[in-house]
């Protein structure tokens, strides 16, 4: 009975372990863009202000 635990065990853990690499083999990559539309660069306002707020404390 203990080997048979341990083999359920065994078996769920190889499961566990191989179902990543299984998922792998069934993404298809490609070239295609995802991200549709124009891409504006930021201003880098944001990290100006970080930075001024965290000088004024």
């Amino acid at each position: 009975m203990k080997m048979i635990t341990h083999m359920a065990k065994g078996l769920v853990f190889a499961m566990l372990v191989g179902s990543p690499l299984l998922a792998v083999q069934n993404v298809r990559a490609s070239n295609e863009n995802i991200i549709e539309g124009e891409y504006e660069g930021s201003s880098g306002a944001g990290l100006v202000l970080m930075v001024s707020l965290r000088r004024s404390r």
